[in-house]
């Protein structure tokens, strides 16, 4: 079952045939669907239509799926994007992720497959449901900018993994989540870091957001090397 009632997706295929295969099936699934042929086509349309999802080729004419999405990222566009294509390498997979993709499925794909990750990647939302900036105890964070403002005032800029972190945490408040959940959900790829960039992030964030990191209000370490995210500093 989708989180979002009528899901909007963009698919942005150049492969004429398989595009409308998706297409059929994305209706199919009660999807709301837009195709683009052309990285260009698929930045107009991004720039302009609310998509809960965009299904992205990484081989386009014109601009590439990688430039589209960096372009996107930096626009401040939160949709969730789904890398589709033939460029299985793990190093592609690293740059797609990288760039702010959320998923990645090389080709050829089975059908089925395409459509569980797209059902899992709409249960889990768009990060713009949340409100634009999220509050915990004195501090703040705006999910859309990445700025910051600490309990002592102090402002910070958070980018790449620490702001996914941040996010995937306040996304799923309370709930107690291991190290290789982190990992799986920011990281993404299949050569995955040691479970001790984790422990390192979540120290950093503690050091910038916890009065007194030794005795954290927010970042709680949990059970079973496990780690829960409280705004309220009495709910931990």
């Amino acid at each position: 079952m989708n989180a979002i009632a009528d899901p909007y997706v963009l698919v942005v295929e150049d492969d004429r045939d398989l595009g409308d295969v998706i297409c059929e099936n994305l209706l199919a699934e009660g999807c709301r669907v837009d195709v683009a042929r052309t990285g260009e086509d698929a930045l107009e349309l991004a720039r302009t239509q609310p998509y809960d999802l965009i299904l992205l080729d990484v081989m386009l004419p014109g601009v590439d799926g990688f430039s589209i999405c960096e372009i996107l990222r930096r626009e401040g566009k939160l949709v969730r994007i789904l890398f589709l294509t033939a460029r299985g390498e793990t190093e592609d997979r690293i740059r797609g992720l990288e760039a702010g993709g959320d998923d990645y499925l090389a080709k050829p794909f089975h059908l089925r497959e395409l459509l569980l990750r797209v059902h899992g990647l709409l249960r889990r939302g768009t990060p713009s449901q949340q409100a634009p900036t999220i509050h915990f105890g004195e501090n703040s964070f705006d999910l859309q900018t990445g700025q910051a403002v600490a309990w002592d005032g102090v402002e910070h800029r958070l980018e790449g993994k620490e702001a996914a972190v941040l996010t995937l945490l306040s996304e799923r408040e309370s709930e107690a989540l291991s190290r290789d959940t982190i990992l799986n959900e920011v990281w993404r790829y299949e050569v995955l870091p040691s479970t001790r960039v984790v422990d390192d992030l979540i120290g950093k964030l503690q050091c910038r957001f916890e009065s007194d990191p030794e005795r954290p209000c927010h970042f709680h370490q949990a059970p079973g090397r496990m780690y829960r995210f409280t705004r309220d500093p009495r709910e931990g």
